[in-house]
């Protein structure tokens, strides 16, 4: 059974990972609201792999008979500068899921709980590659998105993402 401070942990990290789906999907909106299909697209995507990331946790905290809290989700920011602005949030939001997955992964390891911990380790690595593609996407239109027909193009190519 894990620790009431591993259940507590486990269920503000389910509550990130609801939100992230929340603002992803916030930031989907924005750009099919734009007519960036692609972008939009992509970013529904993402909204549904943070979804099976809430999933994976809460199962993880059945399976150790604990109890999932679900607790309120803040409104996430719906309304963006640029089309610029969203992918720099994106990325700074993934670093601060790293972060909190790296506090989880610090309790699991400070209380022994090797279990929790083995489980954690695939978080650490999906996040490692959610924070490179985060990167990746707003370096790639800084370097290549220099006009209107620049970013439709990069839009449709992300679009592409099954």
């Amino acid at each position: 059974m894990l620790s009431e401070n591993l259940q507590s942990a486990f269920n503000n990290q389910i509550n990130a990972e609801i939100y992230s789906s929340y603002l992803y999907y916030s930031i989907a909106n924005f750009y099919e609201e734009k007519g960036l299909h692609g972008f939009a697209s992509w970013f529904k995507a993402q909204a549904k792999e943070e979804l099976d990331h809430a999933d994976k946790f809460s199962t993880y905290l059945h399976d150790q008979n604990a109890k999932v809290i679900l607790k309120d989700i803040p409104k996430p920011k719906a309304e963006f500068a640029d089309f610029k602005e969203p992918l720099t949030l994106q990325l700074a939001h993934e670093k601060k899921v790293t972060s909190a997955i790296f506090n989880l992964y610090s309790a699991a390891k400070e209380e022994k709980d090797y279990f929790t911990e083995s489980f954690i380790k695939i978080f650490i690595d999906e996040q490692f590659e959610e924070e490179k593609t985060a990167q990746d996407l707003l370096t790639r239109y800084e370097i290549f998105c220099l006009n209107s027909k620049d970013i439709y193009e990069f839009s449709e190519k992300l679009g592409e993402r099954k």
